[in-house]
């Protein structure tokens, strides 16, 4: 047993268990402060940013973990995946000879559908805020909750990547950088310091992939960047949303093969669509009264 947890270990690459264990501690962060929430609730207290107040370390660990990872974002590092790292030269590998003109490769309409769609919902989210729904408390878990679904998005399924941008994996996502800015983005309603901060700080990763992208699309692309292609890609970050998908197509062929199990046997002859009492009789034959 031993021997073989430490074979599914070593089927993980560094990257992809880096991931993990940051889906961890965000779960972590999550259930803490809704924790912490939850309680204040149950003792009518403020729920909203003086909570910072009472629960400093809480709080301050939140704020510092997210700006230094959005901090080591800017420079260039071997411990993030190459999705995040293309638009930096070290990282572009030329895949066409240089008189050759690479292809323009549009995404422009995925993008602003991805970027709507997002700006919708938080939208809502923040008519939700405005009329009293929602309170302050409520959309700083809400951006934990979104930072856990940013790991899932990379792990598992992303409904960007599979109903949007339709791109083939994470390497070579269009809008990958954009996570920081849309994890946050609840926090726009609210006027405080570390949210605000966080927000900020999301926004300039933004602005920075976007004008990087605008210099050398080329660094973007497989097409024109031989890094991003899958046999050099040493993360496997891919690996996961295969094996999800085919253990989902396997139980859905196991739970089909015993529903055909389940179903009753047909009875000999075509028994007729009319029911008793009709214009017909069991048997098919009209009869008056």
């Amino acid at each position: 047993m031993k021997k073989k947890h430490v074979s599914v270990i070593r089927r993980f690459s560094p990257i992809s268990l880096m991931h993990f264990w940051k889906m961890v501690f965000r779960c972590v962060l999550f259930l803490g402060y809704g924790t912490v929430y939850v309680l204040r609730r149950i003792r009518r207290e403020s729920v909203g940013y003086s909570m910072v107040e009472t629960h400093r370390g809480l709080m301050l660990l939140i704020w510092l973990a997210f700006v230094l990872e959005m901090i080591l974002r800017f420079f260039p590092s071997r411990m993030e995946s190459k999705g995040c790292q293309k638009q930096f030269r070290r990282n572009y590998v030329p895949a066409l000879p240089e008189h050759i003109k690479p292809p323009k490769e549009s995404t422009r309409r995925e993008v602003l559908r991805c970027a709507g769609s997002w700006l919708g919902l938080n939208s809502i989210v923040g008519v939700l805020y405005f009329t009293g729904i929602l309170d302050q408390g409520l959309l700083l878990l809400l951006s934990l909750a979104y930072s856990i679904c940013d790991m899932i998005c990379i792990l598992f399924f992303c409904p960007f990547q599979s109903w949007m941008m339709k791109n083939k994996c994470c390497g070579t996502c269009r809008i990958y950088n954009w996570d920081y800015a849309m994890m946050f983005t609840p926090l726009a309603f609210v006027p405080n310091v570390y949210g605000w901060s966080l927000l900020g700080l999301g926004l300039a990763l933004l602005i920075e992939w976007e004008v990087l992208y605008a210099l050398h699309p080329e660094r973007f692309s497989e097409t024109t960047n031989r890094s991003l292609r899958c046999e050099n890609c040493q993360e496997k970050l891919c690996r996961h949303k295969k094996s999800l998908a085919v253990l989902i197509l396997h139980q859905r062929r196991r739970l089909k093969a015993v529903y055909d199990e389940l179903k009753l046997p047909e009875l000999p002859g075509k028994l007729p669509g009319k029911l008793p009492g009709g214009k017909g009789d069991h048997h098919g034959k009209g009869h008056s009264v």
